[in-house]
């Protein structure tokens, strides 16, 4: 037989064990819940910018064509930073509800990377190209549009590749290459054709 007081520190341990078991566990909740947070507050603007009103062509499936609009956004000094807030632009308008030219719920511009001053990699998400709706005018309307208004707006490029989680592929949605570079000028011949 177990002596009381023994039984008794035993029992005072257990609890002792237990509290500290709970107060972890709310520890790693709270961690978790100010992580979410972080992830879910919009960045707020960096230094080195100001919000600007560009010029942004958007596809129309129903006209299928492609007209130009004014948008207004945050431009970052950092021209690879503008590319990116270009373009992001684009999508958000082909995320409204409802869109001219509807994308992937979930469909974004990750990052971009240029390469000496004339050469744009364009790091999309997964959902912009699984989501994307499959149809070859459909798909060159959305790249078209991208291109153009980066060129609009970020002077000096004349080459971009798109890439799918930081990984090549070989088309958007089944037709639209994605394995080879864009040339700015034959993007704009396309471009006016669809305008």
């Amino acid at each position: 037989m177990i002596p009381r007081h023994f039984q008794i520190m035993i029992s005072l341990l257990l609890v002792a064990i237990l509290m500290v078991g709970i107060y972890i566990i709310q520890l790693r909740r709270g961690e978790q819940q100010i992580s979410q947070q972080n992830a879910v507050a919009p960045a707020g603007p960096q230094p080195g910018g100001v919000f600007e009103s560009i010029h942004i062509l958007v596809a129309y499936d129903d006209d299928q064509a492609l007209r130009w609009r004014d948008a207004q956004t945050f431009m970052p000094e950092d021209r690879s930073q503008r590319a990116k807030a270009v373009l992001r632009a684009v999508l958000e308008q082909y995320l409204q509800k409802p869109s001219p030219h509807p994308v992937g719920k979930d469909a974004a511009i990750k990052d971009v990377y240029l390469i000496g001053n004339d050469t744009l990699l364009v790091d999309t998400s997964a959902a912009f190209a699984d989501q994307h709706p499959s149809g070859i005018l459909l798909e060159e309307m959305t790249l078209a549009s991208l291109i153009e208004t980066l060129s609009a707006n970020v002077p000096g490029i004349t080459r971009v590749k798109f890439l799918v989680e930081g990984k090549e592929r070989e088309t958007l949605a089944g037709h639209a290459d994605l394995m080879s570079f864009y040339q700015v000028s034959t993007v704009h011949e396309l471009a006016k054709e669809l305008e």
